[in-house]
């Protein structure tokens, strides 16, 4: 009996300390683990920012977005007014939806989506007008769309001089290209026009998941954080490499490697 017991203790122990090493070789040989965007999205479902992580969002931008989309419109806007930021949500629902943020549904649904960007530059253009910015027509929110497909766009905040531009097509490299307001390309960044002359000012940028800013309360924020950056003259050069990365096909990295960014400076 005392052998069998000796037999029976000796195989637990063995069964109990090989386990973690099953476990990591499941983990190798099998399907890998959950990616970093997956870890950044886990919980955002429930999430409750304090007034000083809403702070730190407003000063990373647009990332930030994701963040703040488990909260009514009403409760983000109290956390912008505790915060301090220069623009806060009800501004942007008054100026470019002509509500007041305690007149809209808590999901902030009033009807008016966009889904181009020369809307979403005309609604961006509003708010920065009332608040006061001057030439605030020359500001812009554009997109790279490279990456719809596959479920990313990569935002940018401009700063455009100029109503036309005429630049060398970023995509195959040579084509000459002149493009107006009505032009859907008119809205992606552009860092130097054909003649090789400084273009658009990069103020801010995000690569963002696709089902982070699909509704009207995820556009109203993105609209007000990118507000927040014009009005506080924010400078954002990298941006010009990242797209050069993003059209490349790192999109997914750069979403990853941003959020994860605005998560540790939020302390989430």
């Amino acid at each position: 009996m005392k052998r069998l017991f000796l037999v029976l203790l000796i195989c637990s122990l063995c069964i109990v300390g090989c386990a973690p090493q099953v476990q990591q070789a499941g983990q190798a040989g099998g399907k890998a683990p959950a990616g970093g965007l997956a870890m950044v999205a886990k919980g955002l479902a429930n999430l409750i920012l304090s007034p000083i992580q809403i702070a730190a969002g407003v000063l990373h931008g647009i990332a930030s977005v994701p963040f703040y989309l488990s909260m009514s419109v009403q409760k983000i806007n109290e956390g912008l007014i505790s915060a301090q930021a220069k623009v806060t949500l009800d501004d942007t629902y008054e100026s470019a939806y002509g509500k007041r943020v305690a007149a809209v549904p808590e999901t902030g649904d009033t009807g008016e989506v966009f889904r181009r960007m020369k809307h979403a530059s005309e609604f961006f253009q509003k708010v920065l007008a009332r608040y006061g910015v001057k030439d605030a027509r020359h500001y812009y929110l554009t997109s790279i769309d490279t990456a719809n497909n596959m479920g990313f766009t990569l935002f940018a905040v401009i700063y455009r001089p100029h109503d036309s531009v005429t630049v060398i097509d970023k995509y195959d490299g040579r084509t000459l290209r002149t493009f107006t307001p009505d032009d859907r390309l008119f809205y992606e960044p552009f860092e130097k026009d054909s003649q090789g002359r400084p273009l658009d000012t990069l103020i801010d940028w995000a690569g963002l998941p696709k089902d982070s800013y699909s509704t009207q309360k995820a556009q109203a924020v993105l609209i007000t954080m990118a507000a927040n950056a014009a009005v506080d003259e924010r400078r954002s050069p990298e941006y010009w490499e990242t797209e050069k990365r993003w059209i490349a096909g790192e999109y997914q990295d750069i979403v990853e490697q941003k959020m994860n960014s605005v998560r540790n400076k939020m302390k989430l």
